[in-house]
């Protein structure tokens, strides 16, 4: 795997792998027809769209890192109760 595979593998550093894996999927399934996959799509984008709002909140807060770690990031979304998007 190349450097960036690695880092968007990541999941400290990417909030959204599920949401990318089952959109990649759907897409795999319909033989790439966008128009069946826009809920998974829309998925996606919500969850980057969070996580993006939390990582921007943090940086003004000055805590490092700037994305959660995944352990972080369950805990968050068990307090509130699942994922919000």
């Amino acid at each position: 795997m190349d450097k960036n595979t690695r880092k968007l593998r990541n999941q400290d550093i990417n909030p959204c792998i599920e949401e990318s894996d089952a959109s990649q999927k759907c897409m795999d399934a319909y033989n790439y027809d966008k128009n069946m996959c826009s809920a998974y799509f829309q998925r996606y984008k919500n969850c980057r769209k969070y996580w993006h709002n939390i990582m921007v909140q943090r940086r003004r807060d000055g805590v490092k890192p700037d994305m959660p770690t995944a352990a972080e990031r369950h805990e968050q979304l068990g307090a509130i109760g699942g994922k919000p998007y």
